[in-house]
């Protein structure tokens, strides 16, 4: 029998299960949310949904939005599709399953406006892949690389449309190569560090659709000593 714990967001109003064993969402997913600026009713499509973590979170701040979360395991997806139904946001929420290497338009009933994606962040032949399937799925480029997500991002994306991601900092320069390869031009970079006086973490990164060569650097966050990210951090 499956075992649970239950983490809540928004000062309760959003409760969010997890396997015990499996997969689990950390300070990454906060993180991208909270970098994430939608139009009021943008359709969003999340590349390895997990839990569902990103969309319940976005549903909840930008009540008009649509997401489709895209999952390739069955659990996953399984416990996504319940976190949402339990959530009461059916009507802004649809969990897919479906490997995103075979995600077509019509899957989502035409092109979004934003596609987001907390990815594998490691190489298949590097470091120890976790015994636990759901999380060596999660973490290792085992069924999907950065290249996979970033050809996805851009054939389901209409022009102009936003791939936004966070990658770890040391693998800045194959997002950026994955994303150009897609025609996706890298737009804005966010450097996340753990505390002040350490090497970044994390990039947030935003690109856009057959955008134009133009980078902006925003300023960086220092995850322990910032209050940016605050009104996401579950209680």
């Amino acid at each position: 029998m499956e075992e649970y714990t239950t983490d809540s967001f928004f000062n309760g109003n959003i409760k969010i299960k997890q396997h015990k064993s499996g997969y689990r969402f950390s300070v990454d997913a906060v993180l991208l949310a909270n970098f994430i600026r939608p139009d009021i009713k943008d359709v969003i499509v999340d590349l390895g949904t997990g839990c569902g973590i990103l969309p319940l979170m976005l549903a909840y701040l930008y009540p008009k939005l649509r997401i489709y979360g895209i999952e390739v395991q069955k659990k996953l997806f399984e416990l996504a599709s319940q976190n949402v139904t339990e959530n009461g946001l059916t009507e802004n929420i649809s969990i897919i399953l479906m490997d995103m290497k075979n995600l077509k338009i019509k899957d989502i009933s035409g092109t979004s406006d934003i596609v987001i994606s907390n990815p594998p962040y490691r190489k298949i032949n590097s470091g120890r892949i976790n015994p636990n399937e759901e999380r060596a799925i999660a973490r290792h480029e085992i069924l999907a690389s950065i290249e996979d997500v970033t050809k996805t991002a851009a054939r389901v994306l209409k022009k102009k449309g936003k791939f936004i991601s966070i990658y770890p900092a040391a693998r800045l320069t194959d997002i950026v190569t994955a994303m150009r390869a897609s025609k996706i031009e890298p737009k804005n970079i966010q450097m996340v560090y753990s505390d002040k006086g350490t090497n970044a973490k994390f990039i947030l990164i935003e690109g856009i659709k057959e955008g134009g060569v133009e980078l902006k650097v925003l300023p960086p966050i220092a995850i322990y000593s910032c209050d940016q990210i605050s009104p996401l951090i579950y209680n």
